[in-house]
Protein backbone atom coordinates (compact mmCIF):
# COMPACT_ATOMS: atom_id res chain seq x y z
CA UNK A 1 0.00 0.00 0.00
CA UNK A 2 1.11 3.72 -1.24
CA UNK A 3 2.19 5.93 1.43
CA UNK A 4 -0.56 8.36 0.33
CA UNK A 5 -3.01 5.51 0.94
CA UNK A 6 -1.68 4.62 3.92
CA UNK A 7 -2.32 8.34 4.97
CA UNK A 8 -5.90 9.23 3.49
CA UNK A 9 -7.30 5.36 5.53
CA UNK A 10 -5.78 6.76 8.97
CA UNK A 11 -7.27 7.86 11.67
CA UNK A 12 -10.73 9.80 10.80
CA UNK A 13 -10.67 10.95 7.30
CA UNK A 14 -12.44 7.95 5.81
CA UNK A 15 -15.39 8.47 8.36
CA UNK A 16 -15.11 12.19 7.80
CA UNK A 17 -15.12 11.85 4.16
CA UNK A 18 -17.82 9.52 4.21
CA UNK A 19 -20.15 12.02 6.65
CA UNK A 20 -19.66 14.43 4.07
CA UNK A 21 -21.13 12.45 1.22
CA UNK A 22 -23.77 11.57 2.49
CA UNK A 23 -24.54 14.98 4.25
CA UNK A 24 -24.03 16.47 0.53
CA UNK A 25 -26.27 13.77 -1.18
CA UNK A 26 -29.25 14.04 1.52
CA UNK A 27 -28.79 18.59 1.06
CA UNK A 28 -29.46 17.56 -2.92
CA UNK A 29 -32.53 15.28 -1.65
CA UNK A 30 -33.98 17.81 0.16
CA UNK A 31 -33.58 20.40 -2.28
CA UNK A 32 -34.89 18.46 -4.76
CA UNK A 33 -38.15 17.63 -2.41
CA UNK A 34 -38.62 21.67 -1.53
CA UNK A 35 -38.15 22.07 -5.71
CA UNK A 36 -41.37 19.70 -6.17
CA UNK A 37 -43.29 21.00 -2.83
CA UNK A 38 -46.20 22.03 -5.02
CA UNK A 39 -46.18 19.13 -7.90
CA UNK A 40 -49.16 17.22 -7.78
CA UNK A 41 -48.74 13.59 -6.08
CA UNK A 42 -45.34 14.08 -5.66
CA UNK A 43 -44.34 11.64 -2.65
CA UNK A 44 -41.38 13.06 -0.89
CA UNK A 45 -38.26 11.13 -0.03
CA UNK A 46 -35.64 10.68 2.69
CA UNK A 47 -33.17 8.66 3.97
CA UNK A 48 -32.64 7.31 7.81
CA UNK A 49 -29.47 9.31 9.59
CA UNK A 50 -29.62 6.37 12.48
CA UNK A 51 -29.27 4.04 9.25
CA UNK A 52 -26.06 5.67 8.26
CA UNK A 53 -24.65 6.13 11.36
CA UNK A 54 -25.18 1.91 12.45
CA UNK A 55 -23.55 1.36 9.05
CA UNK A 56 -20.68 3.83 9.73
CA UNK A 57 -20.29 2.44 13.58
CA UNK A 58 -20.42 -1.09 12.01
CA UNK A 59 -17.87 0.00 9.45
CA UNK A 60 -15.60 1.48 12.18
CA UNK A 61 -15.65 -1.51 14.39
CA UNK A 62 -15.07 -3.72 12.00
CA UNK A 63 -12.32 -1.88 10.70
CA UNK A 64 -10.44 -1.70 14.40
CA UNK A 65 -11.00 -5.68 14.82
CA UNK A 66 -9.21 -6.13 11.12
CA UNK A 67 -6.22 -3.73 11.90
CA UNK A 68 -6.11 -3.60 15.31
CA UNK A 69 -6.44 -0.09 15.39
CA UNK A 70 -7.59 3.09 13.72
CA UNK A 71 -5.75 2.77 9.97
CA UNK A 72 -6.57 0.71 6.78
CA UNK A 73 -9.41 1.08 4.77
CA UNK A 74 -13.15 1.58 5.94
CA UNK A 75 -15.37 -1.68 4.59
CA UNK A 76 -18.76 -0.53 4.58
CA UNK A 77 -22.10 -2.85 3.84
CA UNK A 78 -24.91 -1.34 1.65
CA UNK A 79 -28.30 -1.16 3.12
CA UNK A 80 -31.74 -0.60 1.43
CA UNK A 81 -30.95 2.92 1.61
CA UNK A 82 -26.91 3.17 1.48
CA UNK A 83 -25.43 1.92 -1.74
CA UNK A 84 -22.02 1.43 -3.78
CA UNK A 85 -21.78 3.10 -6.94
CA UNK A 86 -19.29 1.74 -9.58
CA UNK A 87 -16.53 3.48 -8.37
CA UNK A 88 -17.06 2.13 -4.70
CA UNK A 89 -18.70 5.61 -3.20
CA UNK A 90 -21.83 5.78 -1.16
CA UNK A 91 -24.79 6.94 -2.68
CA UNK A 92 -28.33 7.14 -1.66
CA UNK A 93 -31.33 5.04 -2.80
CA UNK A 94 -34.12 7.15 -0.72
CA UNK A 95 -37.45 5.14 0.57
CA UNK A 96 -40.75 7.14 0.70
CA UNK A 97 -40.73 9.38 3.70
CA UNK A 98 -43.15 8.56 6.13
CA UNK A 99 -44.03 12.24 7.55
CA UNK A 100 -46.01 15.02 6.61
CA UNK A 101 -49.45 15.13 5.57
CA UNK A 102 -51.06 13.86 2.04
CA UNK A 103 -52.70 17.21 0.59
CA UNK A 104 -56.13 17.15 -1.72
CA UNK A 105 -52.94 16.71 -4.44
CA UNK A 106 -51.76 13.39 -2.94
CA UNK A 107 -49.00 15.46 -1.94
CA UNK A 108 -47.64 14.66 1.09
CA UNK A 109 -45.44 18.29 1.73
CA UNK A 110 -44.15 19.24 5.23
CA UNK A 111 -41.93 22.06 4.48
CA UNK A 112 -41.15 22.81 8.43
CA UNK A 113 -39.46 19.25 7.98
CA UNK A 114 -37.64 19.47 5.01
CA UNK A 115 -36.14 22.60 6.46
CA UNK A 116 -34.73 20.94 8.97
CA UNK A 117 -33.52 18.48 7.08
CA UNK A 118 -31.65 21.25 5.14
CA UNK A 119 -30.31 22.44 8.18
CA UNK A 120 -29.19 19.12 10.04
CA UNK A 121 -27.65 18.24 6.37
CA UNK A 122 -25.74 21.65 6.42
CA UNK A 123 -24.20 21.90 10.07
CA UNK A 124 -23.14 17.65 9.79
CA UNK A 125 -21.05 18.89 6.19
CA UNK A 126 -19.68 21.85 7.66
CA UNK A 127 -18.57 20.03 10.72
CA UNK A 128 -17.36 17.06 9.09
CA UNK A 129 -15.54 19.36 6.06
CA UNK A 130 -13.75 21.55 9.11
CA UNK A 131 -12.51 18.37 10.76
CA UNK A 132 -11.24 16.90 7.53
CA UNK A 133 -9.61 20.28 6.68
CA UNK A 134 -7.53 20.16 9.93
CA UNK A 135 -6.30 16.78 9.74
CA UNK A 136 -5.56 17.27 5.80
CA UNK A 137 -3.46 20.06 7.16
CA UNK A 138 -2.05 18.34 9.70
CA UNK A 139 -0.27 15.59 7.46
CA UNK A 140 0.59 17.98 5.00
CA UNK A 141 2.31 19.94 7.77
CA UNK A 142 3.87 16.61 8.91
CA UNK A 143 5.06 16.00 5.49
CA UNK A 144 6.54 19.09 4.98
CA UNK A 145 8.32 18.71 7.84
CA UNK A 146 10.23 15.61 7.32
CA UNK A 147 11.36 16.96 3.62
Amino acid sequence: MSLINQLTNAGALPVLEMTMRFAAQRQRLAAHNIANLDTPNFIQKDVSVEGFRAMLDDAVRERRTRTGGMHGALEWNETSELARSSRGELTLRPETSSGGVLFHDRNNRNLERLMQTLAESTAAFRTATDLYRSQSMIIQMAISQRV
